[in-house]
């Protein structure tokens, strides 16, 4: 389920910053945090196969609903990240402009 989960992630924001007009967002960041962690899930299920042979893909239940938990947190992590940068870069100069604007009110 986490692999599932941060692939299509990927594909999506993909798929955004592929279509998307200008950079501004840097979507890009969010493919490749996405992307790497699609990469490491599937090594990750590589060696659980490995290690558990055809069992591998007859998960219980419960171990589905942690790893389906889990996959949303990574992706949920991504966009947190994502936002962070985007807002400490402000590419459109909002947050400090309302920074600058709120200290000339003060004065």
């Amino acid at each position: 389920m986490t692999l599932l989960i941060t692939v299509f992630a990927a594909i999506i924001a993909t798929v955004k910053w592929y279509t998307a007009k200008d950079d501004r967002l840097k979507l890009g960041s969010l493919c490749l945090m996405y992307w790497g962690a699609s990469i490491m899930w599937f090594v990750d299920a590589l060696v659980g196969y490995i290690e558990l042979g055809a069992s591998y893909f007859s998960p219980g239940i419960e171990d589905m609903i942690n790893d389906g938990f889990l996959g949303l947190s990574v992706v949920a992590l991504g966009l947190i990240i994502w936002l962070v940068r985007l807002l400490v870069r402000d590419p459109e100069g909002r947050i400090k402009s309302a920074l600058l604007h709120k200290k000339t009110d003060v004065k």
